[in-house]
């Protein structure tokens, strides 16, 4: 298809831009997260992860300034521009454990790490991304009907993090 062909749907109206590259007809269902959809599309190896994802499984507030998104540690990070992407890199041996995904709009699946492994990349970036944010995701989790405090440890400890997280699943779970 001709760029300029592109260029004129869109002009009409005939399809939207989500980002560089990356259409979608007007008249599709409404995207819930339009920006996520984008990054997926740009980046389909690459998994939403940390505040991003824990907006999207109501674990956090607080809404970041770009999607973030983890790659393994051996891939080339996208460069993404619109929308503002952060990319995070994770080891190729744990990337895959609690991916999970959800739908973006209608149809259209977006790879994402579940509530747990979330939880646990949060505390894993806690230097980061900050330690109010990780300890307040942990404990949205474990208010959660679905919470699973020893399936965290156990992740904890396939990822290395099982110090920080016991400790503040002990201050969590105390009282």
């Amino acid at each position: 298809m001709h760029p300029r062909d592109l260029y004129a749907w869109r002009d009409a109206g005939e399809i939207t831009e989500l980002s560089r590259g990356v259409f979608r007809r007007a008249d599709a269902p409404q995207a819930s997260y339009p920006d996520l959809l984008a990054v997926s599309y740009r980046a389909p190896r690459a998994i939403v992860c940390c505040v991003s994802a824990a907006a999207v499984h109501d674990l956090t507030d607080a809404m970041p300034p770009a999607v973030q998104i983890a790659v393994p540690t051996r891939d080339r990070p996208p460069r993404i521009t619109y929308p503002p992407t952060e990319t995070f890199r994770f080891d190729s041996s744990s990337f895959e454990f609690g991916l999970s995904s959800i739908d973006a709009a209608p149809g259209e699946p977006v790879r994402m790490y579940d509530p747990a492994r979330t939880v646990i990349d949060l505390m894993r970036l806690r230097h980061r991304l900050g330690e109010p944010v990780a300890h307040g995701a942990l404990q949205r989790y474990l208010r959660r009907r679905d919470a699973q405090p020893a399936h965290l440890l156990r992740l904890a400890t396939r990822l290395d993090v099982l110090g920080p997280v016991r400790s503040a699943l002990d201050v969590a779970t105390a009282g």
